[in-house]
């Protein structure tokens, strides 16, 4: 049978949240982009702040070259994920929690998916301990969590050093691919209960999972999915958008 002849079991939005609450889970890891909301508010709010006149013209020329080399494969998504929030430099972190909470208020929250806004809201009410891990920054992440009621300390995503309210450069972490998975170690969620992600870079986070439950996935994970005997689940809001598993 080839890649393009494997069925992969699609849960509905019953299914689904049945299979999340039989695994009983304590600790429920959540991925951002592309899982909890559609697109990608890093890259969304990196070309938004640059036409609100956030960034020097040099910093937006240095930036859009690198970015332009990311898409050509010549940067790694480790680096350019860096390099996302490492431009903010010198700038007042309030200015930039300002500039995401408008960001967020605009184009992120019409994006929610509504049946993971419903499940995070019926895992709080049930006690469940609620993570979210992105390569995404942290200003962006927080203030789209805000309404899931996360603490900041349980939000897990690209960050650098503030200084007396400045940002510097100094880079403190960017969970994405095998980091994700490095970052929840590190804050001791060897073997998180439930795990949820989109895309191949979730792929390490969810294989330390001891239920994995792969969301609006990407054509790479779909097929990473289907070797590990994994379903998925696609929200309403993003029918037609998810391509078939044999291409990108």
């Amino acid at each position: 049978m080839t890649e393009k002849q494997i069925v992969i079991p699609r849960w509905t939005a019953a299914e689904f949240e049945r299979l999340v609450f039989e695994s009983r889970p304590k600790v429920a890891v959540f991925d951002c982009d592309g899982t909890l909301w559609g697109g990608d508010s890093g890259n969304g709010f990196l070309f938004w702040s640059i036409e609100q006149g956030l960034l020097s013209r040099s910093t937006t020329g240095w930036i859009d070259t690198r970015y332009r080399g990311y898409l050509a494969g010549k940067v790694s998504e480790l680096a350019i994920c860096g390099e996302m929030v490492q431009i903010y430099a010198g700038l007042r972190e309030q200015e930039l929690r300002s500039a995401a909470a408008e960001y967020v208020r605009r184009f992120v929250q019409p994006r929610i998916f509504a049946e993971m806004a419903a499940l995070l809201a019926a895992l709080s009410q049930a006690g469940v301990e609620l993570w979210a891990v992105s390569s995404t920054n942290k200003w962006v992440v927080a203030e789209g969590v805000r309404q899931s009621g996360l603490a900041d300390n349980r939000i897990l995503a690209a960050e650098v050093r503030v200084t007396d309210g400045l940002i510097t450069s100094e880079i403190l972490d960017v969970p994405t691919d095998e980091g994700k998975a490095a970052t929840l170690r590190r804050v001791g969620l060897n073997r998180p209960d439930a795990v949820f992600g989109n895309s191949i870079h979730d792929l390490a986070m969810l294989e330390i999972a001891r239920c994995a439950f792969p969301v609006n996935p990407s054509p790479a994970l779909m097929r990473a999915a289907a070797k590990r005997g994994w379903g998925y689940f696609l929200p309403q809001a993003a029918e037609g958008v998810v391509a078939a598993v044999a291409g990108e």
